[in-house]
């Protein structure tokens, strides 16, 4: 894990960026001496987790009929939520 000052990883931040997505790497950035923020890859989220969430919340009553509505102006076909 490098450590960058908060100073270096704005200057060099779309560099930083680079070796997380290109490399894995893993940044620390230290302000005043202190560690304030871990940068990166990004965690990527399963299937499970997703629908986890997706149960975990209420639906909106409104969404389904917003959602036609919004077809309805793209030409987009109708489909049955259950197939």
């Amino acid at each position: 894990m490098k450590r960058l000052t908060a100073t270096d990883a704005a200057r060099r931040f779309s560099e930083m960026l680079d070796a997380v997505e290109r490399q894995g790497e893993t940044f620390v950035v230290v302000r005043n001496g202190r560690p304030v923020a871990h940068v990166g890859p990004a965690s990527k989220a399963q299937g499970a987790a997703v629908k986890s969430v997706l149960r975990a919340n209420p639906r909106d009553p409104k969404w389904a009929d917003e959602l036609r509505e919004l077809r309805a102006g793209l030409g987009v076909e109708e489909r049955d939520w259950n197939d």
